[in-house]
């Protein structure tokens, strides 16, 4: 008959004191990252009304420099592993892969990134693209267009959400308001009378201007111009005709990279020769994505754009 161990040789009440407050604190790092994963899951309703779940947000592909630009106001630009081409800002961006023009996607080259979340403006596409990334299993966040202060809070707050930063958001977004209010009032001191008629186009080879509903259209109105091309909607070829009847004080267009376009080039098309922003030099460029993006930078464009129209 075996004989049973002395008490001796059993735990000490010490040990399994200290054993049951090992175990203990085991359970309680469990809890606390279970609450973590919780915490950092949720569900959001994106531009289009759908209601995405967010499993996850540390490899984040970013589609649209507003949304890249809010990414990193957020604090977070290290959490993405890829973006759009016309996302240039800030300068950290140039280390990063690029997917293409967020309106000639791959759905393939952004699968091939491996992201855990995808945050893209509403207007990405092609629309077969846009219909193979839904329906990944990898979260797609579609950011509203807007092109208003009000619409640049909303891409916030919905951005700042899917990161699980609200009130870094909330912080952010009064920034902004405040900036975009000082910006619009340098507007609001020319007088109705003295106002620049101002037309947008993209490029020289084909005169394509900015009307009603574009974001340019929206930066000319905030920075206190008039634009000629308002009372049509999107973007419209502008003849030689129509631009003398327009007689535009200002051309607006955006930076080629390259140091141009200059005004010698500008206003040696004959279609634009003899408007009175010829007769002037008067040609203001600026970044595309500072310009139009409409994201955390805008209100600097428009205090930049209403001194150069109205210096002093």
């Amino acid at each position: 008959m075996e004989r049973a161990e002395p008490f001796s040789s059993l735990a000490s009440p010490q040990a399994l004191l200290r054993s049951r407050a090992l175990a203990r604190g085991a359970l309680l790092c469990l809890l606390l990252g279970a609450l973590t994963t919780l915490a950092s899951a949720g569900t959001v309703v994106d531009a289009t009304g759908r209601q995405v779940a967010i499993a996850g947000s540390q490899r984040i592909v970013t589609l649209g420099s507003d949304v890249t630009e809010i990414v990193y106001a957020l604090g977070e630009g290290d959490r993405i592993v890829a973006l759009d081409r016309g996302s240039k800002f800030p300068a950290a961006t140039n280390a990063k892969p690029n997917v293409g023009y967020r309106r000639k996607l791959s759905a393939e080259g952004i699968a091939e990134m491996s992201p855990d979340l995808i945050i893209a403006a509403k207007d990405i596409g092609p629309p077969d693209a846009v219909d193979v990334l839904k329906s990944l299993a990898v979260p797609i966040v579609l950011v509203p267009e807007d092109n208003s202060p009000e619409g640049i809070v909303r891409k916030i707050a919905l951005v700042a959400d899917v990161l699980g930063k609200a009130d870094e958001g909330k912080v952010l977004a009064a920034k902004v308001t405040g900036e975009f209010k000082a910006a619009a009032s340098l507007a609001a001191k020319v007088a109705p009378a003295n106002r620049k008629k101002v037309v947008f186009f993209h490029g020289l080879i084909k005169l394509t201007a900015a009307g009603a509903g574009t974001s340019a259209d929206a930066i000319i109105g905030y920075a206190g111009g008039i634009n000629p091309m308002g009372g049509v909607n999107g973007y419209k070829a502008a003849s030689e005709e129509k631009l003398i009847e327009m007689a535009p004080d200002v051309i607006l267009m955006m930076s080629d990279g390259n140091g141009g376009p200059t005004p010698e080039q500008v206003f040696a098309i004959p279609a634009l020769s003899t408007t009175p922003a010829a007769a002037n030099r008067a040609l203001v460029v600026l970044d595309g994505a500072y310009m139009i993006g409409f994201g955390p930078r805008t209100a600097d464009a428009v205090r930049d754009l209403a001194e150069a129209l109205y210096p002093g």
